[in-house]
């Protein structure tokens, strides 16, 4: 993809999603940026990390569910390095069709994991709390 982080498509929808949500802000590295409630990170955004040529966004999921998801769609889901173990998971964007409701989903689970209470609250909005 784009070296130039800002002007990468996928990275500015992505951006805009979770800057939607409450206190959330992005913060850029290199091709890569990562995403932060408070002090927390609940996404990464990863372009090529490690010269494996995918791009991707991590998020946090359920325990056992990183593991259930990659397993169940391997060509979309992976398990990132280092945080896989963790309870992160990996969502493709590299691939030819990006379901932005799912990536809104994965990005809002993660966050309200990550999210203290309150802002979790807000997050959710009163009709779904």
């Amino acid at each position: 993809m784009s070296k130039t982080p800002s002007a990468n498509p996928i990275l500015k929808r992505l951006t805009a999603i979770a800057l939607a949500l409450p206190e959330a802000r992005r913060e850029i590295s290199g091709s890569h940026a990562s995403f932060r409630v408070r002090k927390k990170t609940f996404a990464y955004f990863l372009d090529d990390h490690h010269g494996d040529g995918i791009v991707a966004v991590t998020c946090k999921v359920l325990p056992g569910e990183n593991a259930a998801l990659a397993k169940a769609q391997p060509t979309r889901y992976y398990l990132p390095a280092y945080i896989g173990p963790r309870g992160w998971v990996a969502l493709r964007l590299d691939l030819p069709k990006i379901d932005w409701s799912e990536v809104r989903d994965l990005l809002l689970t993660s966050y309200l994991l990550t999210a203290p209470k309150h802002l979790a609250s807000l997050a959710r909005g009163p009709d779904e709390i």
